[in-house]
């Protein structure tokens, strides 16, 4: 099964690799961008290798994919995005996404949530066709909540006390998008 890659306006969507291990270790060291991640931030290189490795095993056992984001002008690499879990029965899938602090607030994220979520309505993934994407966050996460909102997610509920890491629980906000709702830009 081949790794889908993608290109918007700006980005390339691509699989990780050992060589993007400075990158995912710059991305998951930073205490803002894991504020709300059940994780500790990183603290040695070989914790972003571990990352990819599970990643990449992910889409081999084709239970899920992960995208790096590259800004295509430089090649960079700037975040990831893609789909911790899916159901192929449920035709469903879980997204999830994060983004090195110092690109916050340009649509990075929102552009490539778009065109991964365009690719899992229309069919293009392993996965196959979707017709429900789910999203949790932890409230108080409001840039992530703008994001899902400016794709079409609705909210849909708060789940109390649903998750548990940093040694306390964690309500999660659920949203959820339907095919049908979907609008491309």
């Amino acid at each position: 099964m081949k790794f889908p890659e993608y290109e918007t306006k700006r980005l390339t969507l691509r699989k990780l690799t050992e060589d993007d291990a400075e990158g995912i270790f710059q991305l998951f060291s930073d205490s803002l961008v894991i504020t709300y991640y059940d994780m500790e931030a990183l603290s040695d290189i070989s914790q972003a290798k571990q990352i990819i490795h599970l990643m990449q095993e992910r889409f081999e056992s084709n239970t899920g994919i992960r995208w790096g984001i590259r800004i295509a002008e430089t090649n960079e690499l700037v975040g990831t995005c893609g789909f911790n879990s899916w159901n192929k029965d449920m035709k469903s899938a879980v997204i999830g996404y994060d983004l090195r602090s110092h690109f916050w607030g340009r649509g990075i994220i929102t552009e490539a949530i778009h065109q991964i979520v365009k690719q899992a309505f229309g069919g293009g993934l392993p996965c196959g066709d979707l017709n429900r994407i789910q999203a949790d966050t932890v409230p108080g996460n409001i840039g992530s909540e703008l994001v899902l909102k400016k794709v079409g997610f609705k909210e849909e509920g708060l789940r109390r006390q649903c998750g548990y890491w940093k040694n306390q629980f964690h309500d999660l906000k659920c949203f959820g998008l339907l095919r049908s709702e979907y609008k491309e830009v």
